[in-house]
């Protein structure tokens, strides 16, 4: 007989992602927009938004570590009230402190809050899902990711047009401490391991022994991940950066409707991600690992309309046009993404998992910051020839597509 996903302590991690994640979303579309509109400067917004990407890197592999060897609830319930925390402190220092190194200091609090955070929750699915139901789990925490992605830009950006900064900042602060209070009552099955010596004689050990795994015994999921990597520089780190510069300062819309505009773009975003999700769901282990490069050439091809709008259509349509491309790149980039997560958490150790996804998601998250900033700069050199710099990402990630079929071939032969 096959078990049911939704326990009630799924659905209430599942409720407590929504919440949280909404909150998230709001206030990281909220604070680089608010940075875009004082500057217009896509150099400044690509280096700050390089700058939050750090701690997340440096931090995942800690929130493994403490995945594995913490409770996962309280993990999650603990950094919801610190994100809570921070977003009343920038409240109360905004007014009072230079507003660049404010917002630099908090996104990069904020990223790197989150980098700690998702290991926990990734790694909950198998102590509260069966391994047929992995799939699906996975399915549900990336389609509620991408609901609450989707909302977040989009409520936030009405509210931020209609009533400020602050409004969405005191939703938001509202929303983490919801979350926190709801996960207290979360029981997620959790056995404590004896640590050897001290903390970071611990943590080292434990991100060898996840490292180990990964280069001696599922080589090819490092090789994967590697091929991640270079999406993320070359694509993900381009949208990052592309979608707010051009809607807000290039395709000359007035800034309330800009912003408006582009909180409605970041939702179509995160509306590819949730139906790409659904659809992963819905294929369940129909969706081979092995036909996973034909997501990622996919996703190369969606960008070259967006080049060849740019230089000969008006805004409307040039807006029109990113919104279904991006739309398109989410959904098909979701289904990868849910594809990979499930295979890595159905070949690893129980004992392994969260240090394992941690490592993993270290590696992956590495190209962000450095193609953020890549772009911020392309984009100011190259301003009135934007589309110069979107070919050229297409370029970049329809070649790593192409040449990632090898590798992931090599997923399905080692299972």
């Amino acid at each position: 007989m096959k078990q049911k996903l939704f326990t009630r302590d799924f659905t209430m991690v599942v409720v407590g992602q929504i919440i949280s994640l909404f909150g998230n979303a709001a206030v990281r579309f909220a604070l680089p927009l608010y940075l875009l509109n004082l500057t217009g400067s896509s150099a400044l917004y690509g280096a700050v938004t390089a700058c939050a990407f750090i701690p997340a890197v440096l931090l995942a592999p800690a929130g493994g570590i403490i995945a594995d060897r913490v409770n996962k609830r309280n993990v999650m319930v603990t950094l919801d009230f610190l994100t809570a925390g921070l977003v009343l402190c920038f409240l109360l220092l905004m007014d009072r402190v230079n507003l660049t190194a404010l917002l630099t200091v908090t996104l990069m609090l904020l990223y790197g809050i989150a980098g700690a955070y998702q290991p926990s929750v990734q790694a909950s699915i198998p102590a509260l899902a069966v391994p047929d139901n992995f799939v699906a789990a996975n399915s549900v925490i990336n389609t509620v990711s991408s609901f609450s992605a989707l909302t977040g830009p989009v409520l936030g950006g009405v509210l931020y047009s209609a009533y400020g900064l602050r409004s969405v900042l005191w939703v938001c602060a509202l929303c983490f401490f919801l979350s926190a209070v709801m996960e207290i009552f979360i029981h997620i099955p959790f056995q404590r391991r004896p640590a050897h010596g001290g903390i970071l004689k611990t943590a080292r050990e434990d991100f060898s022994q996840s490292v180990r795994f990964i280069r001696r015994e599922r080589p090819v999921i490092g090789r994967g991940v590697l091929v991640v990597c270079a999406m993320n520089l070359f694509l993900s780190a381009m949208i990052v950066v592309a979608l707010p510069y051009l809607v807000t300062e290039v395709l000359g819309f007035d800034k309330s409707l800009a912003n408006r505009l582009c909180g409605f773009a970041q939702g179509a975003l995160a509306a590819g991600g949730l139906f790409g999700g659904i659809t992963a769901g819905v294929l369940g282990n129909r969706l081979s690992v092995g036909k996973t490069p034909l997501l990622l050439t996919a996703c190369a091809l969606c960008v070259f309309p967006m080049a060849a709008v740019l230089p000969f259509a008006d805004g409307t349509v040039c807006y029109g046009v990113i919104t279904v491309c991006c739309f398109a790149v989410m959904v098909f980039s979701t289904m990868f993404s849910v594809q990979i997560m499930s295979f890595v958490q159905a070949e690893t150790p129980q004992e392994l998992i969260g240090k394992v996804i941690s490592v993993l998601m270290t590696i992956s998250m590495c190209a962000q910051p450095l193609g953020n900033a890549l772009y911020g700069v392309l984009f100011e050199l190259c301003a009135g020839h934007e589309w110069v710099v979107v070919l050229f990402s297409g370029l970049a990630s329809l070649v790593i597509a192409l040449t990632a079929g090898k590798v992931f071939r090599g997923l399905v032969s080692e299972r």
